[in-house]
Order: structure tokens, then sequence, then C-alpha cells
């Protein structure tokens, strides 16, 4: 009950100094007017406000399980052997649009303050196809492989997922292959599709780590994070299936040539569901991205809320394991491999699509309240919060300036310190973009 108090007393507060706010804006007759709907990036989040109650906390809890490492040799001796990474780009087989040549709906989502460094667009069959929905991102070390993760949502293939890995060796000619992810089962047929819908994805070392929400059950949504070994991809010799797993005398992944499967997973220690109205309760999780500069190296998540809600988001990272039998593993304490959180902030940033940290700074990808508007990146930390302000009519309100200057529809953040850029995308049809910004540009451009 304390804790709900405290979000109504906020949400009073806060209510009462925009409405000095405003009288101050009004008796001062600015000539700049500044939009008041913070939906529509008018009003900011202010400061992150640190969690650090017991049973707060221990909402944000997960339990590891562990694929058998006997059974994934088998399986992987059965399939004659996994594969590297170097072999799924070298046979690339699809070719992403350079900025010149995307759709002027995709490019019209690109971020107004900053501007984008580059951006890439989906081959067209992609671009349209309303069966897969883009995701997530993250990128290799050297920011030379991206790889984005897309869901179905088709009746027939309702949540399979898969991710295509871009070789982005070449900036002028970037390639991808799709690869179906997996999760090895017990029995004859190997392995089965993750049925999940991916909502962000990280890259640490050989190690690529995704949100995943599952179907509803009793208690709510069940959310996990998958972990999958990026020196382990299995080659399907039969292609001409929907199948997934064995299939006659081989294996098949449903028309797709390489598998990547599952080799731990985090859930819940209660065992429910996560509900996205319970503000006290198990997190639904959103967003994820790699954090390098923490110590050690940490995952940070963010909790799914909805658009112009007053509920407050939690943001909060978990410590990676880095010897040399777990590198890319979350890291567990006690009996039952629990992981917890390492640090934690509620945000007042509503509809956060993206998350990352960087430096002790958090950047939050707020979405707008109405679905065309632009969304805000914010950069927000136990001080306050900063945004870049768009120029005159950069909107579409003529003589407004507002904070939604960001990208429209973006989904997952990704920061690569090799190329100092963050990737983002968008999802809907016909507005698929994937692009990036220098992180410099969005510290340069905050008010």
């Amino acid at each position: 009950m304390k804790h709900r108090g405290r979000h109504r007393r906020r949400r009073r507060g806060r209510a009462l100094r925009a409405s000095l706010a405003g009288t101050a804006l009004a008796l001062t007759a600015a000539a700049t007017l500044i939009s008041t709907s913070q939906a529509a990036g008018g009003g900011t989040p202010g400061a992150l406000s640190s969690i650090t109650s017991a049973g707060e906390l221990r909402a944000l809890q997960l339990r590891e399980t562990l694929t058998d490492k006997a059974g994934l040799r088998t399986l992987t001796d059965e399939m004659g052997g996994g594969v590297g990474l170097d072999e799924v780009l070298g046979s690339a087989n699809h070719a992403m649009r350079a900025e010149a040549d995307c759709f002027s709906t995709e490019k019209d989502n690109l971020p107004v303050e900053p501007a984008a460094a580059r951006a890439y667009c989906w081959e067209p069959g992609d671009a349209v196809d309303d069966r897969w929905v883009p995701r997530s991102v993250t990128t290799s070390r050297n920011n030379r492989v991206i790889a984005s993760g897309w869901s179905h949502s088709g009746a027939a293939d309702e949540g399979l997922a898969r991710v295509a890995f871009v070789d982005a060796s070449d900036p002028s000619n970037l390639r991808y292959r799709w690869v179906l992810l997996v999760v090895p089962t017990v029995g004859e047929r190997g392995f089965e599709g993750l049925r999940a819908r991916l909502g962000g994805m990280a890259w640490y070392e050989d190690k690529l780590i995704v949100t995943a929400r599952g179907p509803r059950s009793r208690g709510g949504q069940d959310d996990s994070l998958y972990v999958f070994d990026l020196a382990r991809f299995l080659r399907a010799d039969v292609t001409d299936s929907e199948a997934i797993g064995r299939s006659g005398d081989g294996w098949s992944a449903h028309h797709y040539r390489y598998a990547l499967p599952a080799v731990a997973s985090y859930t819940p220690p209660t065992g429910g569901g996560c509900d996205p109205r319970d503000d006290d309760g198990v997190p639904c999780l959103g967003s994820l991205s790699l954090d390098r500069t923490s110590t050690p190296p940490s995952v940070v998540a963010s909790e799914r809320s909805r658009p112009g809600g007053e509920r407050p988001g939690r943001v909060w990272r978990y410590a990676l394991d880095f010897t040399a039998d777990r590198t890319g593993l979350l890291t567990t304490t006690g009996r039952r491999s629990d992981v917890v959180a390492t640090e934690a902030y509620e945000t007042e940033a509503s509809g956060v699509g993206g998350v990352l940290a960087h430096q002790g700074k958090w950047y939050v990808d707020q979405a707008a309240e109405e679905r065309e508007s632009r969304g805000t990146l914010w950069r927000q930390d136990k001080d306050g919060a900063e945004a870049a302000k768009c120029a005159d009519g950069a909107d579409e309100k003529p003589g407004v300036r507002s904070y939604g200057c960001w990208g429209r529809h973006t989904a997952s953040l990704s920061y690569s310190p090799e190329t100092d850029e963050v990737w983002t995308l968008t999802d809907p049809i016909p507005e698929r973009v994937l692009y990036a910004v220098k992180l410099s540009d969005v510290d340069g451009t905050l008010d």
C-alpha cells in the first residue's frame, strides 16, 4: 500500500508542477510554445527513482534452467555437428536496401533530431510481409554483424521466432540470412520452435540473449529470457518442409537452413505469469540491451507499459557471468540458481520501447500516445531527464517545439561502442527501417 501511495503522491506532485509551469508560460507569453502532453513528447519524466524495498526487488528475480548439455551434444552430433556464425553469414541470401532505396514511408519514420548516421531497409518481400514483425536489434562487439529478432503473427505459425543475421562488414552492401530460434526437447524430435513474441535482445561474447513473451496463462503472461549459443548453429538438411525437428531421416527447421538452439532460460521463480496491470508484481519483460560499461558487464531490461499511462515503469539490470564455462549467462546466487537485479529504478516514462545504459546514464525510448506521432529518446538518471528539442514545425505542429523528435514506431535499442552507434528499428508495414544514430549526437542535442 505504501508503494501505491507513493505513486499517487508523485502524480499529484506532477500535476501541481505542470499547472504552475503552464501558468508561468502563459504569463510570460513565450514565443515558443511547448506541448504539455508527455505522450507527445512535451513533459519530461523527471528523475529515476531507486527501487530499494526487498519485496519490489524480489519481483524482479529470475530462476535459471540450463539445457541438458549431454542431450544438446547428442543433438548436435546427429545433425552433423554445429557450425559457426561465419558459415551463416557466408550463405546470406537476402540484401538490405540502402537509405536511398528505401520507400518514402520508411524514411519518414527516421528521427528528426538527431539525424540518423545511416539507415537501411529490408528486402521488399520482408518489408511488406505482415506475418512477420521485427521486434528487436543488437550488434556484435565490432559492429560487423547486426542481429534482428522477428516474431510470427499468423495463425498457422503463431509465435515462431526467427533472427536475421546481417553481415554489416561492408556498410554499402548489407546482406542477411534468416535463422529459426529453437528449444531442444527430450525425445526423438530433438527440438521445437521457440513460440514467443520477442521483445529485446543483447549480444555478449558468443551468447545471444532475448526476452520472449509466451502465451497467456491463468496467472498472466509467461515472460522469459532465453540464451542462445552463437557457436552452435544447427544445419537443417530438409529445407522443403514446414516441420520443426526430425523429419524422416533428416532434420527440418521450417524451411530455414539453420536453427539456433537455446542453452538456458530464465523465468520468475514464483511460477506465475506477469500482469501488465500490476505495478507491484512480476513485471512483463519489454526491451533488453547490453551495458559493457558496468562492472561486471550486465544486461538492462525494461517493463512493458501502455503509452500515455500514468503508472511508473521499471528499468533494471542483471549481472552477466564471465567465468570460462558460463560466459554470457546471467550471474546466479544460492542453490536454486536465482538471479537478482543488481540495480533497479522506476521511470515516469510510459510506453517504453527500448532501453540502454552507458556510463551510468539510462537512455529510454518512449513511444508517443498517438500512434502516428514521434517518440522521444530520454537520457535519465537520478538527477533528472533530458531529450532533444525539435525545431519549429518538425513535429508537424507549426510554432510548437516538443521533445517528440525520435523515430516513429521504434522498438529496442542497442549500443555499439566501437562505432558510437545506437541502433534501433521500426516495425509496421510499410514503414520498416533499421537505422543508427551516434550516441555523441544524442548527447550533443540534449536540451
